[in-house]
């Protein structure tokens, strides 16, 4: 198993006993795992089942999830209250007595507040439960689908990671062969920048000049960045190959690549190795942004 993006979609629907719904779930890249919800009213008690369910497959990312649900059948019931209808018709009768009105139509009556009650339907508990567990197992496969498309999309990253750290490792290998590196070289350098020590020195005692070809020489070495570099890249692609959540190691893995790169820039006293380290940073930089989308 290869290591997995934290940016993904997926979708599942279902239907129980009178009630369709669809969970629609995406995922982009954060820095922990953070959950939003958007349920429908009146599903509330559903909301810890569905952070539970996304704990169990998902470890980074920031997440969104939705459901939508439609009802087939009729989730009130119209009820006639026939004794407030009963007191209308009297005030009706008592009206036209006094008024000589017409006798009310019956969509006046329904009209009346309090003539026709809205009465909720209850659901028995039971059959709540059941549409519960029906709609958190088909999140669950939302989820499924979802970690999917995540490793779907961390194998094409994983590509692109690959290429990257072959970059990186040929750009340290023309570092290494450069013949600004060859002790010959080396040594002219540290021979023309000593001179000019002595040139504006004015008399610059034996102790200070010998720490200063020191300092020089130390600066001149870049052996020991490009070790670490070359050992960085072995681990990252030992990484890459592993299973589980590895972006914040990589995201670390990437940050010592670039203090490495830093260091050889600053060190570097030739055109070509000067070229090299700024084409390691850019490169460096493009793994850093495809390091922070995964898990």
């Amino acid at each position: 198993m290869s290591i997995k993006s934290m940016t993904g979609f997926a979708r599942a629907e279902g239907a129980h006993e009178g009630t369709a719904w669809h969970w629609e779930v995406r995922s982009v890249n954060g820095r922990g795992l953070d959950v939003r919800l958007r349920l429908p009213s009146g599903s509330e008690p559903l909301e810890p089942r569905v952070r539970e369910a996304v704990a169990r497959h998902v470890v980074r990312g920031s997440l969104t999830i939705t459901l939508a649900t439609e009802r087939s059948g009729s989730i009130a019931e119209i009820r006639l209250n026939e004794r407030a209808l009963a007191q209308v018709m009297q005030a009706a009768d008592r009206i036209r007595d006094l008024t000589n009105a017409t006798p009310p139509r019956v969509d006046g009556l329904i009209a009346i507040k309090g003539v026709l009650d809205i009465v909720e339907h209850q659901e028995d508990p039971e059959q709540a439960a059941a549409r519960a567990d029906a709609m958190l197992e088909s999140l669950d496969g939302a989820l499924v689908a979802l970690v999917a498309a995540r490793a779907a999309e961390g194998a094409r990253l994983a590509s692109t990671l690959l290429a990257q750290l072959d970059e990186i490792e040929r750009l340290v290998g023309i570092v290494q062969t450069s013949p600004a590196r060859t002790r010959e070289a080396i040594e002219e350098r540290l021979k023309e920048q000593v001179r000019r020590l002595l040139e504006a020195g004015n008399g610059l005692d034996p102790t200070r000049l010998h720490q200063e070809a020191v300092l020089l020489a130390t600066r001149a070495d870049v052996e020991e960045e490009l070790q670490r570099l070359t050992s960085h890249v072995s681990a990252a692609r030992e990484l890459i190959a592993e299973s589980g959540a590895v972006g914040r190691k990589l995201d670390f893995l990437a940050q010592e690549f670039n203090r490495e790169a830093n260091t050889l820039c600053s060190k570097a006293s030739d055109v070509e190795i000067t070229r090299a380290g700024l084409a390691l940073k850019t490169v460096i930089d493009q793994l850093r942004e495809q390091v922070q989308n995964i898990e």
